[in-house]
């Protein structure tokens, strides 16, 4: 009888903290980035995400993002989820190539629990962002051949004891944003919404409500980002993440907010007033 298939010793052996990196040099051919791609733009032929919104609120920071998926003039899903934990302390949403930007999202989340394990400890927040940066890097080649991944970043950094957010570019610019930020083809939309209703004092209630008004906003504008759904019962997902942790907001508490914000639309389709100060 013949002993099976062992791992390599260089699966064994001490390494790096980075699994990318190891990835790189054992199995290249596993990374989202190395996959072959036919010459052209590939864009039109794989589903987008839209909307991601974030803001930060006295005790942490919330993510949300709409449900709709799209592939040029058509809907492709309606009940797509763009907003995932990255650890215990943070989350990342996605905009752009859909299967991508989850491959992406996975490898991410696969990245932070390695370097934990092999450290014994968590990265910083600087740490996780620049991180992801890497990993966005590492997709310029099949973003310059449409098939862009363009997350945002967010989570609740215990050193500081606050919630940062984090935004990117294709080449993976890091960019930390104040108070609130949007990406997506609705973002435009988004941010405007946020601008109106953000303030510092903020609960985390009222934080939640804003970015639902703000992805109700985008999708009045945007053909590409889906407001709630009443009739199918599917609404934004939503994540907070505090110095207890961060987890995903019930859909029916969710859709209690967007049931509350719908019906403030019957009498004021342009939605809440900013406060005059």
């Amino acid at each position: 009888m013949t002993d099976g298939p062992r791992l390599s010793p260089a699966y064994l052996r001490p390494g790096t903290t980075s699994f990318s990196d190891f990835l790189s040099a054992e199995a290249p051919d596993l990374l989202p980035s190395r996959r072959a791609v036919p010459q052209g733009h590939a864009g039109d032929l794989a589903p987008h995400g839209t909307t991601i919104v974030a803001a930060t609120f006295a005790g942490g920071v919330v993510m949300a993002g709409d449900r709709r998926a799209t592939m040029g003039n058509i809907i492709a899903q309606r009940d797509i989820e763009k907003v995932f934990p990255a650890d215990e302390f943070s989350a990342v949403g996605i905009a752009g190539s859909a299967g991508l930007a989850v491959e992406l999202v996975r490898l991410f989340q696969t990245e932070l629990e390695h370097y934990e394990k092999i450290e014994g400890t968590t990265l910083s927040m600087d740490g996780k962002a620049n991180r992801l940066a890497a990993l966005i890097r590492a997709n310029l080649g099949m973003a310059m051949q449409g098939l862009a991944v363009v997350p945002l970043f967010a989570g609740f950094d215990l050193a500081a004891d606050q919630g940062r957010i984090f935004s990117y570019d294709v080449t993976g610019g890091r960019y930390e944003e104040t108070a609130f930020h949007s990406v997506g083809s609705g973002s435009l939309f988004a941010r405007g919404s946020l601008k109106k209703l953000y303030r510092d004092d903020l609960t985390e209630e009222e934080c939640v409500t804003a970015t639902v008004q703000a992805l109700y906003d985008a999708a009045d504008d945007d053909s590409a980002t889906g407001g709630p759904d009443l009739t199918r019962r599917i609404f934004p997902v939503v994540h907070v993440i505090t110095a207890r942790g961060g987890h995903r907001l019930a859909d029916d508490e969710v859709a209690a907010i967007a049931d509350r914000v719908i019906a403030g639309r019957m009498t004021r389709p342009d939605g809440p007033a900013a406060a005059l100060t």
